[in-house]
């Protein structure tokens, strides 16, 4: 009698769980037709307007990360990260990036003396690492796609080759883990991703990468090949890392603001990270003047 209460409940969990998760995939693409033309059309536009998308996307991002870490609004937090990441997007507009990366730099390190002058959340040191560390994750979304745009000639095929790779891993990586299941990749981490996921989203991710290469004219597709590995790889652990965070705070989303995404860390946590690779391998190869050139033009 016990033995099969229990099975209906089991049979009852998963079918409740199969609802769910139909209705949460139904809920991210609905999310991804509205959001996936607005962050392309602003990338097209370029100028102030994909500035200020970026300066918006990183402030809701860095308000994310100190609710995780401080457990609401900290302003300790909040004034000089916000303060930096519109200093920032002023400098990225007037074509000096390095000065930009530097005042990221310097909002972390006001966040972090802000937060161990005032010790509310003990130990006061580890909270100030936690601070800094949300500024410097803020402002890589900010940078990464900011830097990459100001190229006249590359910027915005370098973003859509960008946008290629993280969301075709994202998609492929979700269809593929879904049919096929298997062993999970870091089950401690994150309890629904798998190997078989993974290595579809990598395919996937290349293979729209490539075509997206091609289309912009780049010559050198099989180095494109290698590059969108690189960057769906990153990707994909941009999105493990904020998987960690969270786990680390007890927190299954990072916000609600985005239907079936949770909030804007969930959605930009692998587009963040392949970003700021994008951007350090263009900035090796051509320098902060032109690190979309240096991103495509081999």
């Amino acid at each position: 009698m016990i033995t099969r209460n229990q099975g209906d409940s089991r049979a009852g969990a998963t079918v409740g769980s199969d609802a769910s998760r139909t209705r949460n995939f139904w809920m991210r693409l609905g999310s991804a037709a509205v959001l996936a033309p607005v962050a392309v059309a602003c990338a097209y536009i370029g100028g102030w307007l994909f500035l200020l998308a970026c300066g918006l996307a990183a402030a809701a991002i860095l308000w994310e990360w100190t609710a995780l870490a401080a457990g609401g609004a900290d302003w300790r937090v909040l004034v000089p990260g916000v303060t930096a990441l519109l200093g920032a997007m002023g400098l990225v507009g007037a074509a000096d990036g390095g000065a930009a990366i530097g005042a990221i730099v310097i909002g972390a390190m006001l966040a972090s003396v802000s937060v161990t002058a005032w010790p509310r959340h003990p130990p006061a040191a580890k909270a100030a690492a936690w601070a800094a560390g949300g500024v410097l994750y803020a402002g890589t979304a900010l940078l990464g796609p900011a830097l990459l745009r100001r190229d006249p000639q590359w910027g915005f095929a370098a973003l859509l080759f960008l946008f290629a790779t993280v969301w075709a891993t994202d998609i492929f990586a979700y269809a593929v883990g879904r049919a096929v299941g298997g062993r999970l990749l870091w089950p401690s981490v994150s309890p629904n991703k798998t190997w078989a996921g993974a290595l579809g989203g990598l395919v996937g991710g290349v293979a729209a990468a490539v075509a997206v290469a091609y289309s912009s004219g780049v010559t050198r597709l099989g180095v494109a090949g290698v590059l969108a590995l690189v960057l769906s790889i990153v990707g994909q652990g941009g999105d493990l890392f904020e998987s960690a965070v969270k786990r680390r705070f007890g927190a299954k989303d990072a916000g609600g603001l985005i239907p079936g995404h949770g909030g804007v860390m969930d959605r930009l946590d692998g587009f963040l990270v392949a970003a700021l690779a994008a951007v350090v391998i263009g900035i090796v190869r051509q320098g902060l003047a032109a690190p979309a050139r240096g991103l495509l033009a081999w």
